[in-house]
Order: structure tokens, then sequence, then C-alpha cells
């Protein structure tokens, strides 16, 4: 089966005062350089199966193995990644740390990103 390419224009035209509005209107490079780097910390299927099962409460990394059926080790790497992104964070009870996610904005992107593809 032969992709079909996206539709082009016929004419090369450049529209110099849209480009000005636009490029006007971009981030600085640096933030879409981070966002970017935010949309691939979502590109692996472990850290957003982690992220949807703190969407229910807080858990601790024991919890996290058994519900992924991998080891702690596993778990605790994904979840620093988490961490360092500003995704999840954590609070030490005794021996024992809890994982939750780090703001309401986590919880939007998931939400937003299973509407999408839900469409």
């Amino acid at each position: 089966m032969e992709k079909e390419a996206a539709p082009c224009c016929q004419e090369k035209e450049i529209h110099p005062e849209r480009l000005e509005r636009v490029r006007s209107l971009l981030p600085p490079d640096e933030e879409l350089y981070d966002l970017a780097e935010l949309f691939k910390i979502f590109g692996d299927s472990t850290r957003v199966k982690i992220l949807y099962a703190l969407l229910e409460g807080e858990l601790c990394v024991c919890d996290l193995a058994g519900l992924m059926e991998v080891t702690q080790s596993a778990v605790s790497h994904q979840l620093r990644v988490l961490k360092n992104s500003k995704l999840v964070k954590f609070r030490r009870e005794g021996k024992t740390i809890y994982y939750s996610l780090a703001d309401g904005h986590v919880e939007s992107i998931l939400n937003q990103g299973m509407e999408h593809i839900e469409e």
C-alpha cells in the first residue's frame, strides 16, 4: 500500500506578512526544545502506564512493579526519568517512598492525548 503524499501548493509563493506574524508568535527555540524533550518522555509506553497508574493515587515502587510485572529496578529507572522531567513527585514514609503525579498538568496531558487518539 503506497502512502499518499500531503497536498502541496501548486505555485511556490511566500507570504512575508504571514511568516513575520507567525515568527513573532513562536516561543523561543530553547522552550520548543524543552517541550520536545517533555513529549519524548511520553514516547515510552512503560512510563505512560506508570503515569496512568498514578492517576488513581500514590503508589510505591513495589506496588508499581507488581502492577507492571517488572522488576523494582526497572520501575525505579522509569520513575527517575519521570521525576527528572517534573512529572512525578515523591514522599517518604518510614522506609517506603510513595510516588504521585507532580500536578494537574500531567493528568491534563494524559487526558487530552487519550481524547485525541480516541477521535
